[in-house]
């Protein structure tokens, strides 16, 4: 393990661009995944048939090849985020492909994101919305203050699920040469081929922490939320 402790300010690194890609695509997959599991359930059919056909194309296309996209076609295409200054985390310089991750990211997980809250919409009995709209209330209004409150307390267990797949799945930016956990890994094994196992386990170690404190946020989450009903 000297190999690691040694350097252990860019094992330090790597983990804090792990946070930084899952903190920002969990973000956004979380607004985009409302506004597609809205769309989902509302009225307009033209939207609904929208949202179901973009979680049917990025639920069903691996998070590789939307990778793949963003580091081929989008430069391709115009699309090299050179406008925006590289990103700082601690001492870590980030080029524009954080944001493209970022992007994939987001494009895939809010798939998920969606169907869970369409599920936990899908669990709210159907009276209540009826409820709601005999009293007057528009669609908007009876979603966001009769509908959603009470869909969010059966959304937090599989949402917690979602995040935490993407935890591990921002170690794929690795394969386009972005340092972050799973690429410092595999420099630290290529350089130390005689502590590969303790490397293994210390990086292993990381994410079970990360994974954890999503985990146990969630579980706090769900617990108050279980109280207050």
């Amino acid at each position: 393990m000297e190999a690691v402790f040694s350097d252990f300010g860019t094992y330090l690194q790597a983990f804090g661009l792990t946070i930084g890609l899952f903190v920002v695509s969990g973000l956004a997959s979380l607004l985009l995944g409302v506004l597609l599991a809205a769309a989902r359930v509302g009225p307009v059919a033209v939207l609904r048939s929208a949202a179901t056909v973009y979680v049917t194309l990025f639920r069903n296309t691996p998070l590789l090849m939307i990778f793949i996209f963003m580091a081929v076609a989008m430069p391709k295409l115009g699309y090299n985020f050179k406008g925006i200054e590289s990103l700082r985390i601690g001492d870590a310089n980030v080029s524009a492909f954080f944001f493209r991750s970022c992007l994939a990211l987001t494009l895939y997980t809010s798939a998920f994101v969606c169907e869970a809250f369409r599920s936990g919409v899908n669990a709210v009995p159907l009276g209540q919305a009826e409820a709601a709209r005999a009293i007057g209330l528009t669609f908007r209004q009876s979603m966001s203050l009769v509908v959603l409150p009470q869909a969010l307390r059966a959304v937090v267990p599989p949402l917690a699920n979602v995040q935490i797949a993407l935890v591990k799945n921002t170690s794929i930016a690795a394969v386009f040469g972005m340092a972050e956990a799973a690429s410092t890994m595999r420099s630290f094994t290529n350089d130390n081929a005689d502590q590969r196992v303790e490397i293994f386990l210390l990086f292993a170690v990381g994410y079970i922490i990360v994974v954890e404190v999503v985990a146990m946020a969630s579980y706090a989450v769900e617990r108050r939320w279980k109280v207050s009903a």
